[in-house]
């Protein structure tokens, strides 16, 4: 059986630790939470020479082991607590070779945890475009530790880690500082107290709001010395740390590292200068976005169709290949066609999801981030809450985790509120399909009308967040001030292996994630479709042939009315109609208003339900589309949907909730049913007056 060892992979923002990560894991890696808190949690397994395997948790980007977010926190509780399943056998700091100094900061502290650290320092291959020269040997003797000089866009490098990764008994654990300098007496009284600790880690204890081992806050507060320390003495205590480090970091870079600033060539600073423009800035994004949206739909309508097809002709292979009955009609009618309806998605979304990785990828998205400070502040948001907001284009429940960065609690919570406005890939199949359905296909300047209509509804969600997150800013009265700080990295050319990982992570995460629901619900759907109670079901063809006896239709059209008179009177068709009244003014029937009650599981089961419903009894060899397309509007005549139906249909959900999973995300991040318990009847009530006005105007 192979040695398995803890390898923790830490650094600051920015460093390319992802890139680290990727290129030891590859695709044998998982992202979960961290138990019992929201907090990403990435993890995966490398092959070490000699038959080692590593596990490896990518932590969370952390500038020093002095925390103030819930990130940094993890980083800090899973280093002092040698009983965590997760502790490290080693840690691996990632550093740029362009801010090596800052980043030498985080390696110091670890070190001194006596925890056997390598160095790795990463981005190699521009050492000789920015003029930097490093002494390897040097810089090991100095900080008594090996380090691994690599280049993850080179794949250079990456087998000298693994190698020194294998070889961690090898690694020196001694300090690079001897904490009671800052301070002799009260380290000195500190040891004496807690004889058999780790002077270093006691501090950390101290300082921050976190425990380890036997030791907690309560003992450390019963020494007097502890008592005799203000919050400002320990702050100033903390600075005089900081000072110490960075002269043990300056002494080992003075000699170890060289940068002549006349080979430096820096067109960074000049696309600055017009990709942060206070007018040139936003053009330039908005032309971005709207080319990303005309891409989605030039480039996924083949793959679109193609996906469309083979499911509607499975569904028809099944029914002529199985014997009949109630299972084959569960596998052609419920569960493939629920599929179908989210399957069909997977080109768009892998798109979207391709695009947002190449602007986190070349470092274009913290300018945009820095960009949007100035329109944010109006708003009574910071540059902080962007993230979120671009992050909710993915999906809104890892957007509200990301607000743990912001330190204002104000800030926080209007971020949290106003963040499910903004359009989420879960909201893409529902307005790809009646986009398709109700917007013409012609073009306007060479740009389609449908992605002209998706770009105007990402817009409008966007525009909703910031005009509510206003609104919030005026109502809550919670004060507070804070700065905002962004690190803008330096531009690259993104790395087609971390592009497509996380375009195949994130896509296959929510297909599998939406998956497991449309499965549960279209089975469900289905049941409640085929069968209903009383004499009405019961006795349909009776009925049927005995209404339309004076009328000669053929056997298909007979069996169309059976169909449709059983699945009106089933289950769902009567609870369809008993809350029809309520949507009928929106311009939806009773089938639309079950799509909508079931997609509260999640928005995208919208599509998989109609496809259900629609194939139920349906022998046609039919695309989900053809299908929502025929279908008649019963008390207007002629289609359902139409533009002022489809319309009605896209504002609804652009402003409502409509996902239970959001909902339980912010009760968790605000500790209280209070805040979306007001967020779901808010932002219904407002999706159902704008559908409502939008389908009375345009009927």
């Amino acid at each position: 059986m192979s040695k398995q060892i803890n390898v923790a992979l830490i650094g600051n923002p920015n460093t390319g630790k992802t890139s680290v990560f990727n290129a030891l894991t590859g695709l044998n890696q998982k992202v979960g939470n961290y138990p019992g808190i929201t907090v990403e949690k990435k993890e995966g397994i490398c092959k070490l020479p000699r038959g080692v395997k590593a596990h490896i948790i990518d932590l969370p980007g952390t500038y020093s082991l002095n925390a103030s977010s819930l990130d940094e926190n993890v980083v800090i509780e899973l280093l002092l607590n040698k009983n965590d399943k997760d502790f490290p056998n080693i840690a691996v700091v990632v550093s740029d070779v362009e801010n090596l100094k800052r980043n030498l900061l985080i390696f110091t502290q670890i070190k001194d945890l006596e925890i056997p650290t390598i160095l790795v320092i990463n981005m190699a291959d521009r050492m000789s475009y920015k003029g930097i020269s490093l002494d390897i040997e040097y810089l090991e003797k100095e900080l008594d530790t090996k380090i691994a000089l690599i280049s993850t866009r080179k794949n250079e490098g990456i087998d000298k880690l693994k190698e020194l990764v294998s070889n961690y008994k090898e690694i020196s654990t001694s300090a690079c500082i001897n904490p009671a300098d800052i301070d002799k007496e009260y380290f000195s009284n500190l040891k004496k107290t807690f004889p058999n600790q780790l002077l270093y880690k006691l501090w950390l204890v101290i300082t921050q709001d976190v425990n380890f081992g036997k030791t907690d806050r309560n003992q450390i507060d019963a020494v007097a010395d502890f008592k005799t320390k203000s919050k400002g003495d320990l702050k100033r205590l903390q600075q005089k740390e900081t000072i110490k480090r960075y002269q043990f970091i300056n002494n080992a870079l003075k000699k170890g590292q060289t940068i002549d600033a006349s080979q430096a060539k820096d067109l960074r600073s000049k696309l600055d200068r017009v990709l942060t423009h206070k007018v040139w800035g936003y053009v330039i994004f908005f032309v971005i976005l709207l080319t990303i949206f005309q891409a989605i739909y030039d480039w996924s309508g083949v793959p679109m169709d193609f996906i469309d097809g083979v499911f509607a002709s499975l569904s028809e292979w099944l029914k002529n290949q199985l014997p009949s009955g109630a299972f084959t009609d569960l596998l052609a009618e419920g569960i493939i066609p629920g599929l179908g309806g989210i399957v069909i998605f997977i080109p768009q979304i892998a798109f979207l999801f391709l695009f947002i990785a190449i602007l986190e990828e070349s470092g274009y998205m913290s300018r945009v981030v820095f960009l949007m400070d100035r329109v944010m502040r109006k708003f009574g948001l910071s540059g902080k809450s962007v993230v979120p907001l671009i992050s909710g284009t993915a999906c809104a429940i890892p957007a509200i985790m990301v607000t743990r960065n912001i330190e204002s609690w104000k800030e926080r919570l209007i971020t949290i509120l106003v963040t499910p406005f903004t359009t989420c890939s879960a909201r893409l199949p529902v307005y790809l399909i009646i986009i398709a359905l109700v917007i013409p296909e012609g073009r306007f300047f060479g740009l389609s009308y449908q992605a002209l209509t998706l770009m105007l509804l990402y817009l409008i969600g966007f525009g909703s967040a910031v005009i509510s997150a206003y609104i919030l800013n005026k109502v809550l009265k919670i004060r507070n001030k804070t700065f905002f700080v962004v690190e803008m990295p330096n531009y690259k050319l993104p790395m087609f292996k971390n592009v497509a990982i996380t375009v195949l992570e994130k896509t296959k995460s929510f297909v599998f994630g939406a998956g497991k629901i449309i499965l549960a619900i279209s089975i469900v759907l289905w049941f409640l479709a085929s069968y209903g109670p009383g004499e009405q079901f019961n006795n349909a063809e009776e009925i049927i042939k005995t209404e339309y006896a004076s009328q000669n239709l053929n056997e298909g059209e007979i069996q169309n009315k059976i169909a449709s008179h059983k699945l009106e009177h089933s289950f769902i068709g009567i609870t369809g109609r008993a809350i029809e009244p309520a949507i009928r003014p929106l311009g939806y029937d009773w089938k639309i208003g079950i799509a909508i009650v079931s997609s509260f599981a999640a928005r995208e089961v919208f599509v998989g339900t109609l496809a259900t419903i629609y194939s139920v009894g349906n022998d046609d060899e039919e695309t989900i589309k053809n299908r929502m397309a025929a279908e008649k509007n019963t008390m207007l005549g002629g289609p359902l949907f139409t533009l002022a139906s489809g319309i009605s249909l896209l504002l609804f959900y652009a402003f409502a909730m409509q996902c239970m999973s959001t909902l339980a995300v912010v009760k968790r991040e605000t500790n209280s049913w209070k805040w979306p318990t007001l967020q779901l009847i808010i932002m219904t009530a407002i999706a159902y007056i704008t559908a409502l006005i939008a389908f009375q105007f345009l009927k």
